[in-house]
């Protein structure tokens, strides 16, 4: 990240609201580089396979293909760009639960939504240097009706892994589908948002640690500093979490993309000879650290557990196996229908509680 952008941190203070969106723009550009126009062939085929997806998800039970969303072959850069408040869901209300925790003459009253606005801009360029698509950050960018394709990223996985160029892209397009699918439900942004309230409302503040480093602060610069570490603002703010409250987000999160990727073994299997192959390196890569998850979890002290759309893909096997499509339908048709965090392990306790 340049100098320049903390040298002008207390010139962006003056941006006004809990965030501070121009100095996490500002960053955004900093970490996901300048942008790189996709050669418009390229971009086609995305579009095609696109089509050729929705045709394979059309049937699929527990899902609802829309056909009127547009597919965005993107640049990292781009990405970024128009997806740099999609995330506003966790960072305002954090900002807000912030600033009930400090009295007007902190030193956090002016530089909490400036520390936010860093660490926002840090996480969504550094999302788009690794991202997929738009639900590949494990969380659901809830800004677009439409999906997107980071081309450079999809790209680079198929040279990566040595895996044949048009079936990464043809994989990562039904992906795509089929998440955005699943995101597009009617009542699923309010269910996926009441959780993350429910979060919120469990999350306690203890910042008087952060407040006596940041008073004696001689430099902005130090800021980055402080930033840094495995735990981040989360540590520096004394920020701890309701556990039950955590595993309810974790859980949705969980079945959302153990589901697709339940769905995407289901109808590509016949379409694309290295399947399972890209699913052993997906779910490795999902299991990977890497800079945008650690920024997301200092930044609201959200441990997704990815590994766990594992344990919800094996579960969506299972319900499929044991009771048919039909339970699946059922599983999707509202809310309350949904596995808990151990009903992902336990299908039988989650059908005698939905379908008995």
């Amino acid at each position: 990240m340049e100098d320049s952008i903390f040298d002008r941190l207390f010139e962006l203070l003056q941006t006004p609201g809990p965030v501070n969106w121009k100095l996490a723009d500002e960053v955004i550009k900093s970490v996901a580089g300048a942008p790189q126009p996709i050669e418009p062939g390229i971009a086609e085929e995305y579009r095609e396979l696109t089509l050729a997806a929705e045709l394979l998800l059309a049937d699929a039970a527990g899902l609802s293909v829309p056909s009127a969303a547009q597919m965005h072959p993107v640049d990292q850069s781009t990405w970024a760009k128009e997806n740099s408040q999609s995330f506003r869901y966790l960072v305002e209300p954090l900002a807000m639960k912030l600033s009930g925790s400090m009295g007007a003459a902190s030193p956090l009253a002016a530089l909490g939504p400036a520390m936010l606005g860093m660490q926002a801009g840090s996480m969504v360029g550094f999302m788009a240097q690794r991202a997929l698509g738009q639900f590949d950050a494990g969380l659901p960018a809830l800004d677009h009706a439409d999906r997107y394709l980071i081309v450079p990223n999809v790209e680079g996985f198929a040279a990566e892994n040595g895996i044949d160029g048009h079936q990464v892209r043809m994989w990562a397009a039904i992906r795509e589908v089929a998440h955005h699918a699943i995101v597009e439900r009617d009542w699923y942004r309010g269910a996926f948002l009441k959780a993350v309230d429910n979060f919120f409302t469990g999350l306690e503040f203890d910042p008087s640690g952060m407040t006596e480093m940041l008073g004696s602060m001689q430099d902005p610069g130090q800021l980055e500093g402080l930033l840094e570490g495995p735990d981040g603002v989360a540590n520096l703010l004394g920020m701890k979490s309701d556990p039950e409250k955590l595993a309810e987000l974790q859980a949705i999160i969980a079945i959302t993309e153990g589901f697709g990727d339940f769905v995407v073994a289901q109808s590509a299997a016949t379409t694309l000879p290295d399947l399972d192959r890209l699913a052993e390196v997906a779910a490795r890569r999902r299991a990977e650290t890497h800079q945008g998850a650690e920024l997301l979890q200092q930044l609201a002290g959200l441990d997704l557990q990815r590994h766990r759309a594992r344990d919800a893909a094996e579960f969506s096997a299972e319900i499929a196996q044991r009771w048919g499509d039909e339970a699946l339908d059922t599983m999707w048709q509202q809310p309350e229908n949904l596995p808990s965090i151990g009903e992902l392990t336990d299908p039988v306790g989650w059908a005698a509680r939905v379908l008995l």
